[in-house]
């Protein structure tokens, strides 16, 4: 893990990757993806790094919550709160009867895509790409909806970081206590 960069991941086999039509689209938004500023800080990783220790010594249970998937739909700052406000609830509640802190992970701000076990959908004869999620294709079953857009990355990103923004907010303003 010493050997980790913004692309290393590229090194290992990927089972899950979508065909883009449009090759030079794709660079072009993975080169402006790479001047954004980062989703996440050094800080925060380094504090769950550090939660996560404590949950796997026994002092601490971990809670994980949000959607299987998100949507770029659904996207709206009350979806947000109801799931911060059901996550504090459950982790009180844990806190409460498990005698112990509660590391709360969501799953939520850039949980875009759906893992799929074929790479092609057959409805009725027709064959499309399967749905991939938001952040790669849409759910309509057409052409047009099923081919992978290489811009839907850039508003996976952006609908991330606003996320992100409300869920710092509300876990300093107030609504965590």
């Amino acid at each position: 893990m010493n050997n980790w960069n913004p692309s290393s991941w590229r090194d290992f086999p990927i089972k899950q990757q979508p065909t883009y039509t449009d090759i030079e689209k794709l660079h072009k938004v993975e080169n402006e993806l790479k001047t954004y500023p980062p989703l996440i800080f050094a800080g925060e990783a380094l504090n769950l790094k550090k939660d996560l220790a404590k949950v796997v010594r026994g002092d601490a249970f971990l809670l994980q919550g949000g959607d299987c998937a998100e949507s770029f739909a659904a996207f709206n700052a009350n979806n947000i709160k109801d799931l911060f406000k059901v996550m504090m609830q459950m982790a009180v509640i844990l806190t409460f009867s498990g005698g112990c802190p509660v590391v709360k992970v969501g799953r939520v701000a850039g949980q875009f895509a759906k893992p799929r076990s074929a790479d092609f959908e057959e409805i009725n004869g027709i064959s499309f790409p399967s749905y991939r999620g938001d952040i790669i294709n849409d759910i309509d079953f057409d052409e047009k909806s099923r081919n992978p857009k290489a811009k839907k990355l850039l508003k996976a990103y952006n609908q991330s970081a606003s996320t992100l923004n409300l869920l710092r907010a509300f876990s300093r303003g107030g609504m965590a206590d």
